[in-house]
C-alpha cells in the first residue's frame, strides 16, 4: 500500500538570496506548500526572478508570497515603485482616493507578478482605532465602510493583474496596543462589537469571493479561550459558517511570540491545522521549519485545501520588460507619486 501523501500545507522562508542545501531538502519535502520572501531574499528584480524559477525548479507547485502592502510593509524596494501607505489614499481628501488605490493594487501585483511571485499578503482589512502602533497607517481608514471601499478597489487592481487577495488580520487587529510579534495582545470586546465594527470589511470581501485571510495572533478573551489561528470558533462556526468563506485560511507567523503559547513549534503547526488553518506560515526559524516539516509527516492531505490553495496561484505571466515599457505602469508611477508623499 503507498503511504498517504500529506498535506502541502507549510510556508517557510530562505535565509539568503539564494537557496542553500538545507532549503533545497525543505523544499523537496512533500509538505512543503509556500514560500514567503523578505528584503533580505532580495538584491534585484533579476535576482529575484532567477531565486524564484530555481525554488520553482525544485518545486513547480509551490506557492511563492511576499508582505508587500506598500508604505512600512515593502519587501521590495530598490527596482520597485515606491508604494504608498494604506491610510494616505482617502486621507488625502482627493476625489481619486479611490481609483489611486485600485492603480495601487495593480502596480504592486503586476511588478510582483513579473518577477514570478504568486501574491502578497494584502490588503489589511483591519479598522484602525488609533491604539494599534503596528497596525496604524497600514490601515486604511478609521470607519469599516472606508476600509471596505477602499479594500475593495485595492483588491480590484490586484486581480487585473492577475493575483489573489488574502485580507488580514481577522477578526480585526486594531483594538490592542501591544504587538503580537512580541506578546499575545488581548482583546476584551464581545463577539458583537467585533460583528458590528471590526469584522464588517472581512464579511464585505468575503461576499465578493476574497480568496485568502489571514487570522490574527490575537486573544479575543470574552469570545474564546483561544486565539483564531487556533481556535474551531473562530475558523469554523464564525469564518466558514456563518461568513460562508470558502477560500484559504493561512495561519500568521507561527513563530511569533503570540503564538508561543501554543506550545513548541511541531504542536502549534498542528493546532492550527487542527482549527482549520489551510497553510501555515513559519519565519526567520529554520529548526521550526524542520520540526514542522517532520510533524506533517503522517497526516492526511485535505482535497478542501488543495483546492481554496490552488486558486492563490499567479493567474497569468506577466513580462517584465513589457510591463515597464507600458504606457499603463507609467501612468500609474506617475499617479501615485503625490500619495507616496502624503502623510496620513
Amino acid at each position: 500500500m503507498n503511504p498517504v501523501p500529506p498535506p502541502r500545507c507549510l510556508m517557510f522562508d530562505l535565509a539568503g538570496t539564494t537557496v542553500s542545501d538545507e532549503e533545497r531538502e525543505f523544499l523537496r519535502h512533500p509538505a512543503a506548500g509556500g514560500l514567503i520572501l523578505f528584503s533580505r531574499n532580495y538584491q534585484s528584480p533579476e535576482q529575484l526572478t532567477a531565486l524564484v524559477a530555481s525554488v520553482r525548479a525544485l518545486r513547480p507547485d509551490i506557492l511563492i508570497a511576499t508582505d508587500h502592502e506598500g508604505g512600512r510593509v515593502q519587501r521590495f524596494r530598490e527596482g520597485f515603485t515606491r508604494l504608498p501607505a494604506a491610510a494616505t489614499f482617502l486621507a488625502s481628501g482627493r476625489p481619486d482616493a479611490l481609483a489611486t488605490a485600485e492603480t495601487t493594487g495593480w502596480l504592486m501585483a503586476a511588478e510582483l507578478r513579473a518577477v514570478g511571485v504568486d501574491f502578497s499578503f494584502a490588503p489589511v482589512l483591519d479598522v484602525d482605532s488609533g491604539i494599534s502602533a503596528v497596525i496604524g497607517d497600514r490601515a486604511f481608514a478609521r470607519t469599516p465602510d472606508e476600509v471596505t471601499a477602499a479594500a475593495r478597489a485595492f483588491v480590484a487592481g490586484m486581480r487585473r493583474a492577475g493575483m489573489a487577495a488574502v485580507g488580514k488580520h481577522f477578526p480585526g487587529h486594531g483594538g490592542v496596543a501591544d504587538d503580537s510579534h512580541l506578546t499575545l495582545p488581548e482583546d476584551r470586546r464581545e463577539l458583537e462589537d467585533l460583528l458590528a465594527r471590526d469584522l464588517l470589511p472581512f464579511s464585505a470581501l468575503i461576499r465578493e469571493d476574497l480568496e485568502g485571510i489571514m487570522p490574527a495572533h490575537v486573544l479575543y478573551a470574552r469570545i474564546d479561550a483561544q486565539p483564531p489561528c487556533f481556535s474551531h470558533f473562530w475558523l469554523q462556526t464564525i469564518l466558514r459558517e456563518r461568513m460562508n468563506f470558502d477560500g484559504a485560511i493561512f495561519s500568521d507567523d507561527l513563530s511569533m511570540a503570540g503564538a508561543a503559547f501554543a506550545g513548541d513549534y511541531a504542536t502549534r503547526a498542528l493546532a492550527a491545522l487542527k482549527a482549520g488553518c489551510d497553510m501555515l506560515v513559519v519565519c526567520n526559524t529554520p529548526e521550526a521549519t524542520a520540526a514542522i516539516l517532520q510533524a506533517l509527516e503522517n497526516r492526511p492531505a485535505s482535497a478542501g485545501s488543495a483546492r481554496r490553495l490552488a486558486a492563490m496561484r499567479g493567474r497569468f505571466p506577466i513580462d517584465r520588460g513589457e510591463l515597464l515599457a507600458s504606457a499603463e505602469w507609467r501612468d500609474a508611477v506617475d499617479r501615485l507619486q503625490i500619495f507616496v508623499g502624503h502623510t496620513a
